[in-house]
């Protein structure tokens, strides 16, 4: 195996663990412990499955990890092509770290209030669900603000796709709309709430590049177009 195709399967597989570890909180944790417009049933939730609710906070720390180790990788993979672009591309990548990092005191801050913690002993049952319920929310707040870096790298990567010869280029088109439909995932859940769920549904399907990309990576690789690499770009 080629150390192209080898470093491409690299990215590829990093990218696959991530896909795989960020929903766990983003998408089943809600789903599972989350009531819609009920702080009490959602915090008795969390206190009777406060394991889980705990993985869900260990799950966004793997998250920013792996993270990381992905933009590290993807840098490695494409600096060969431009690289000033592949240091654009790790910069906005790299902010998804600690920003998943610094979310989790959000959630913290509400299993706290669920526990009924000595220090919370002046707030009744009703406060301390009403706070664990505030905590969740800028938990949720800070994702739709996340989602603008999860947007703007994106962009970089797709020219390094498109300019590479050994991607195919509709990826890296994919990975453009993938970019704008975070970038207006972030605009509503910010600006515009109320029509948040109906842009989720919209740019689903656009979400799916970063699928396709990452399957792409672990199946195929990368092969070269025309037998050889692009000169470097950006020195």
């Amino acid at each position: 195996m080629s150390t192209l195709k080898r470093d491409a399967r690299m990215a590829g597989l990093i990218y696959l663990a991530l896909t795989l570890v960020a929903p766990f909180r983003l998408i089943y944790i809600p789903g599972a412990l989350f009531v819609h417009g009920d702080p009490a049933a959602t915090a008795h939730n969390i206190g009777t499955h406060e394991l889980l609710f705990r993985l869900g906070i260990f799950g966004d720390l793997l998250t920013g990890v792996i993270s990381l180790f992905l933009t590290f990788t993807l840098y490695h993979l494409f600096k060969g092509v431009d690289k000033k672009l592949a240091m654009l591309m790790f910069v906005l990548g790299f902010m998804d770290t600690p920003l998943y990092f610094f979310n989790t005191i959000n959630d913290i801050g509400a299993l706290l209030a669920v526990s009924g913690s000595d220090f919370l002993a002046s707030f009744d049952p009703a406060q301390r669900e009403g706070l664990a319920m505030l905590f969740l929310r800028m938990h949720g707040a800070a994702i739709s603000c996340a989602e603008m870096f999860w947007g703007l790298w994106l962009f970089p990567l797709a020219l390094l796709v498109i300019r590479s010869c050994f991607l195919p280029r509709f990826l890296g088109v994919w990975l453009i709309l993938n970019g704008l439909a975070y970038l207006a995932l972030c605009l509503s859940g910010v600006v515009f709430p109320q029509v948040e769920d109906t842009i989720s549904n919209i740019a689903f399907p656009l979400q799916l590049g970063e699928v396709a990309f990452v399957l792409w990576l672990v199946i195929m690789g990368a092969r070269p177009r025309g037998g050889a690499m692009p000169a470097p770009v950006g020195g």
